[in-house]
């Protein structure tokens, strides 16, 4: 099993924000699969730039709103 990326994130939460959208219209909306979308919500994952910035548009957010640095 891999290192953990350093990279934390609010997808969770702004899928919750924004009606409840479930894991696989986020998915569809973005370009990736549900498992793509699972493995970012748990920290397991780091997605492309593209990906990250499609997350954040969609959330109508700044990239700094969605990801973050591990200890800052």
């Amino acid at each position: 099993m891999g290192k953990r990326p350093p990279i934390t994130n609010r997808v969770r939460s702004l899928r919750e924000q924004h009606g409840r959208m479930s894991q696989a219209a986020l998915a569809e909306a973005v370009g990736v699969t549900r498992h793509t979308i699972i493995a970012i919500e748990q920290g397991r994952y780091s997605p492309s730039l593209e990906t990250s910035f499609r997350i954040a548009r969609l959330f109508d957010v700044g990239l700094e709103d969605v990801f973050g640095w591990e200890g800052d």
